[in-house]
């Protein structure tokens, strides 16, 4: 398949071609979490540079879990006009934009300064980072419930502010992610054992959005092709995953790979320059799209033009492209006339793997900073300068969310008490 050829998705919904800006947590969020001008010029950059699918980054269901500081949140119908401005700009040069909805779970930092929950009271492992991360408490059925009410939500606002999509984010380790792998989910009620019971919190968020948005809207799922940790998340699992919501009426699955604690979407912090170290979630992808009723994307790695042509040959459906995209925001124009062009950044040679995957990560974001105060993106930064500089950063931001979280918590305080007082002069 071309890449430049449309897709048509199972909901009609035509999109242009068949490369997508995957989503990037972006941390440029405003101080109400809310889509910042920054955010918005950073995706003028996107929806000028020619990629038919545009999928937003993390944006969250509930202000009080956040995968870090600086992430947007729609949880109110409070701050919809910056939110509109989002859409629209995206939305301007004919890309269709999807917004990714997520919860975090236990991957939350403890620096937040809130309590996480999760399908079971299992503390995440990263060796001698673990102490970055609390331990979870144990969701009752009180609090998935309210997880899936978010999530229906934040899918209608979406829709009100005019994204094209959704995209549940059912991967790399959040909070629906947890409840699909043994090694976070050890409960041994409806929710827990058997991977129908581990995948129902997902499908039960799929249906209830689907029927809230109605059929106008996109509906997508991000789920891992594996979570790479022994014992977790397989990849027989994810064919089993897909075989759930093949009935249900998705209009694209994207596959990815890895969590915190074992971070494949990071891909090789060393260096990449060989075409095989591309797509490396690709294999995977190939054998879960056999089971798949509904069009399958990878995501993972791919930064050159003849990698997008191998993707595609191989029956999937679409390209998904971030880190490429951070680097040259306009590499699938450039692609119609040079494919000989790429996009990569500086190797990480660090033996911590971690500390190397965040370093990588730092970089990325370093680039997202720079186009969206419209300068020219630097891929040659050192690693341990954008770590340094993405860790003051995040500081930052956590203290103004803190501060930020303290004033909600005294207003929600205050409105409980004139409440109490009005109901008790009721007569």
């Amino acid at each position: 398949m071309h890449p430049y050829h449309a897709l048509v998705l199972p909901n009609g919904t035509i999109i242009q071609n068949r490369i997508a800006k995957a989503a990037m947590e972006e941390n440029l969020a405003d101080q109400e979490q809310a889509p910042s001008d920054a955010l918005i010029r950073l995706y003028q950059a996107w929806a000028q540079g020619g990629a038919g699918l545009i999928i937003t980054g993390n944006v969250m269901v509930d202000r009080r879990a956040m995968t870090g500081p600086g992430t947007v949140v729609l949880d109110s119908a409070q701050y919809l006009p910056r939110f509109k401005a989002w859409a629209t700009t995206a939305r301007a040069h004919g890309a269709q934009v999807w917004m990714q909805i997520n919860h975090p779970g236990r991957q939350m930092p403890a620096a937040m300064g809130q309590p996480t929950i999760a399908p079971s009271a299992v503390a995440m492992d990263l060796g001698k980072l673990s102490s970055q991360f609390g331990t979870p408490r144990e969701m009752d059925e009180d609090d998935i419930a309210d997880v899936k009410r978010r999530f229906v939500r934040t899918a209608l606002l979406a829709k009100e502010c005019g994204f094209n999509g959704v995209e549940i984010h059912a991967a790399h380790g959040y909070l629906i992610s947890q409840f699909l792998s043994p090694i976070s989910n050890k409960r041994t009620d409806r929710w827990g054992g058997a991977i129908e019971n581990r995948a129902r919190l997902l499908t039960d968020i799929v249906k209830e959005v689907r029927q809230a948005v109605g059929q106008d809207v996109a509906v997508a799922v991000k789920i891992n092709s594996a979570d790479f940790q022994r014992g977790g998340f397989s990849t027989d699992d994810a064919k089993q995953v897909i075989t759930l919501l093949n009935p249900l009426a998705i209009d694209l699955v994207e596959l990815s790979g890895g969590s915190y604690e074992a971070p494949a979407m990071i891909g090789q912090a060393r260096d990449g320059r060989t075409l095989a170290r591309e797509a490396y979630f690709l294999e995977f992808a190939r054998d879960i799209a056999t089971v798949a009723k509904m069009p399958v994307m990878v995501t993972g790695g791919i930064r050159r033009y003849p990698i997008v042509e191998q993707v595609l040959d191989s029956g999937l459906a679409m390209v998904g492209m971030a880190t490429a995209l951070a680097i040259d925001p306009r590499l699938p124009t450039t692609w119609r006339t040079d494919q000989a062009a790429t996009a990569m950044l500086r190797a990480v040679n660090w033996k911590n793997k971690v500390l190397a995957s965040a370093a990588l990560m730092a970089m990325v974001k370093y680039q997202l900073r720079r186009v969206s105060r419209g300068q020219a993106p630097h891929p040659l930064v050192r690693p341990v300068f954008a770590l340094l500089a993405q860790q003051l950063q995040e500081a930052i931001q956590t203290q103004r969310y803190r501060r930020q979280m303290k004033a909600h918590e005294k207003n929600a305080r205050t409105l409980a008490g004139r409440a109490k007082v009005f109901k008790s002069g009721e007569t």
